[in-house]
Parts: C-alpha cells; sequence; structure tokens
C-alpha cells in the first residue's frame, strides 16, 4: 500500500514509519520539523517537510500521490502549551485534521488511523478505576479537547464519505526517539538529566512534594503494534485504548529509571503545572496488540539503552 504517514519526523510517528516499511509498504512521510527531527525519518521513506495548516501544500500533495492509508500522528501534544496557546493548538490538531480528511476523501484514501489520547479525553479517572471505552469524555484541557473534536470529525466523514477510521487512544507513550527537550516526554526528560547527573523534579499531583500525578505509561512498541494491526484490519473496533491499565506516580518513575540506570539522583519537587489531570489510567483494549502490553521495567530497560547508545 502506499501509505502517508503524518508527524513521521516524530518520536511515535518515526517507528509508525519503519514498521510500515519493515512490512513492504511504500511510505511518505510529513512533518513540519518543529518538534521532529529530520534524521528520525527512516531511510526508506519519501520525505516531504509539510505543514498541515497549509492546505494547498496538503492538497498538493495528496493530488500528486495517491495514498490508500493514512497514518495521523501529527499533532501539538503538549497541555500546558495548549493551555497558553488554545488557538494555536486547534489550528494544528483540529483545522489540520480537516484539511487532510478533505484531502483525503477528494483522493480516494480508504483508511484512516488517527493517533488520539486517553491519557488527557477523560479528565480525571477516579481511584481505583479504570477509565474504559464507555466511560463519558471530559476533556479538562484545550489539547484534549482539540483530539476530541478530531473523533467527531472522524465519524462524520466516516459516516458520510465511507471513510473507514480507526482510533488510538493513547495512554503517555515513552521510549527510544523522544524527545527530552520538550516538556510532554517525562520518560526523556528524566532519563537524560539523570544520566548527566543533573536533579530532576516531580510536579505536584495537589501539594508540592507529594508524589506527584499518576500516569499509564505505555511502550511504543505497543502504540507501533497497534498502529500495524489497525492498518492491516485486525482492529475490528473503531476506537481502542493503547494502554496497559498500570498506574505509576511521577516519583515512582523516577525511581524506577533510577533503577534501570543504576544512578541515584537528586529527586526534587515542584508546583502543580497548570492543566495536568491528577489521575489517568486506562482499561487496555486486548485487541489494540493482541498481547500483552509490555511491562514499565522492560519497557525503560530498552529505553534507557537507546539513551545511551546515543551518549557514545
Amino acid at each position: 500500500m502506499k501509505i502517508l504517514v503524518t508527524g513521521g519526523a516524530g518520536f511515535i510517528g518515526s517507528h509508525v514509519a519503519d514498521a510500515f516499511l519493515a512490512a513492504g509498504h511504500d511510505v511518505t512521510v510529513i512533518d513540519d520539523l518543529s518538534s521532529g527531527r529530520r534524521e528520525n525519518v527512516p531511510a526508506g521513506a519519501r520525505f516531504v517537510q509539510l505543514d498541515i495548516r497549509d492546505q494547498a501544500a496538503v492538497d498538493a500533495l495528496f493530488a500528486a500521490t495517491r495514498f490508500d492509508a493514512m497514518s495521523h500522528q501529527a499533532a501539538q501534544t503538549s497541555v500546558s502549551v495548549s493551555t497558553r496557546e488554545p488557538v494555536r493548538d486547534a489550528q494544528i490538531n483540529v483545522l489540520g485534521t480537516i484539511h487532510l480528511l478533505e484531502a483525503a476523501v477528494r483522493t480516494g484514501v480508504a483508511h484512516v488511523v488517527f493517533a488520539s489520547t486517553g491519557g488527557a479525553i477523560y479528565g480525571e479517572v477516579p481511584e481505583p478505576t479504570l477509565a474504559s471505552l464507555e466511560t463519558p469524555q471530559r476533556p479538562l484541557s484545550p489539547y484534549a479537547c482539540s483530539k476530541l473534536a478530531c473523533e467527531a470529525y472522524l465519524r462524520r466523514y466516516a459516516h458520510d464519505f465511507a471513510l473507514e477510521a480507526t482510533v488510538l487512544r493513547y495512554a503517555n507513550v515513552y521510549g527510544p526517539r523522544q524527545d527530552p527537550h520538550g516538556e510532554a516526554g517525562v520518560v526523556a526528560i528524566f532519563t537524560q538529566r539523570l544520566m548527566a547527573g543533573e536533579p530532576i523534579r516531580v510536579n505536584a499531583r495537589k501539594v508540592e512534594g507529594d508524589a506527584g500525578c499518576v500516569r499509564d505509561y505505555v511502550y511504543v512498541g505497543d502504540v507501533v503494534k497497534a498502529n500495524l494491526r489497525a492498518l492491516t484490519r485486525q482492529i475490528g473496533l473503531p476506537v481502542v485504548h493503547c494502554a496497559t491499565g498500570v498506574e505509576t506516580t511521577t516519583r515512582t518513575l523516577a525511581e524506577r529509571i533510577e533503577r534501570a540506570l543504576g544512578v541515584k539522583g537528586s529527586i526534587g519537587v515542584a508546583p502543580r503545572r497548570d492543566g495536568d489531570v491528577e489521575r489517568s489510567v486506562l482499561e487496555p483494549t486486548r485487541e489494540a496488540t493482541g498481547t500483552a502490553p509490555t511491562s514499565l521495567d522492560e519497557g525503560l530497560a530498552a529505553t534507557v539503552a537507546w539513551f545511551r547508545e546515543r551518549t557514545r
């Protein structure tokens, strides 16, 4: 198949592009390189630097290359950026997605796999429950609102134009290639700082000095499996969770990364961040990967090994 991977120079998108190429598909990657890196793009993929907010550029690309499917990973992914710049967040996540869907319909794309968020879309998930696919969506940040809006647009295009769509709601994804210079990739941030002997800080869940927010950390390899299974129609549901169902506080995460690195770092405290939900843990959808999720220790070991290899 001819597949378009949006955001394919980014952390998750580049892994997805790798997997599609390995499966024998013809892959085109688009990315505006605002956060993605050119070196992340697989050698076998065609790369086009393109901003999905540019409707004319999107239309020209789809007209020139008739894609069979699209894996839409491109997004503004920072919750705190979305609270500071909600208009920019909506322009990228909502309008950019509409540009892609309009072009897809005009050029006969058959299937769209959409990277959504389970980590933000449900709002607060009360103790000790897991958010299920039936849990009401209560987005608390502009980022979560924009992702939920995109899901609604996908349903509209599926209904009106018979465009097949699979929504993958990600928990908190981590793994090799995650950017430690942003604010959304806590595993990458903690790993790089601990390797450098620098202090790290735990943002508060409620009160500064507590164990921090509770999250469901899912390894990028599991997310890639879900994208492959969606592309090959091994996922029959329109929406699935890519998650583990295991809760981890930020402080526990820091300690597990210390253990994976074999170091003892300086763990400080920090205030609560605007827009952060206190607790987000999802009920995993077995159909997403077909296997049990990767354990946190196994995923952290692979992530730490990648970061160490980069520093040699």
